[in-house]
C-alpha cells in the first residue's frame, strides 16, 4: 500500500476477494492513478481484457467528479458471485446531484463522458449515497 500512497491514493480500503476499493483526493492526478489501480486489480483477477474499457470509463467518471465535486473520490470494483459473469464498477463523490447526460456538439471539448459510459457498458446508473452519490456501470466478463 505504501507505493500506492505515493501515487496519490488517500487509502486502500480493500483489495481482497471479490472487491477492491480505493479513495483518491480531489486532485487531477487522481484520474491517472485511478486508471493504474483499476488496470492492476483487473490483472490480478485475470480480467486484463476489461482493462482498457474499464480504465477509460473510470477516467471519465473520476474526471466528472473532479469537475463538479470538491471532496474525496471513491472507486470500487466488484465481481458479483452470481450466474452472470460481470464486473461492477462504482465511482463515488460527495456531491449529491446526479450527473446529467447531455448531447455534445461536434466542436464541444467535453460532454461525452456519460454517453461513452452508456454505450460502452452493459448497464449504468446512479444512486444516492450517505454523503453524495455513486455512479456505477457493469461490464460483461468475457468467456
Amino acid at each position: 500500500m505504501g507505493g500506492l500512497l505515493g501515487l496519490g491514493v488517500i487509502g486502500v480500503l480493500d483489495t481482497q476477494g471479490e472487491s477492491a476499493e480505493w479513495t483518491f483526493p480531489a486532485d487531477p492526478g487522481a484520474v491517472r492513478t485511478a486508471r493504474a489501480v483499476v488496470r492492476g486489480q483487473l490483472r490480478t483477477w485475470g480480467l486484463e481484457t476489461l482493462g482498457d474499457v474499464a480504465a477509460l470509463l473510470v477516467s471519465e467518471l473520476v474526471t466528472n467528479s473532479l469537475r463538479h465535486a470538491a471532496g474525496p473520490i471513491g472507486v470500487r470494483l466488484v465481481r458479483p458471485g452470481d450466474a452472470a459473469p460481470r464486473l461492477l464498477v462504482e465511482v463515488s463523490d460527495p456531491l449529491p446531484d446526479p450527473p446529467r447526460e447531455r448531447l455534445a456538439r461536434v466542436d464541444d471539448e467535453n460532454g461525452r463522458g456519460l454517453q461513452l459510459v452508456a454505450h460502452s457498458s452493459r448497464r449504468w446508473g446512479t444512486r444516492p449515497a450517505d454523503s453524495g452519490k455513486t455512479v456505477w456501470f457493469e461490464l460483461a466478463v468475457p468467456g
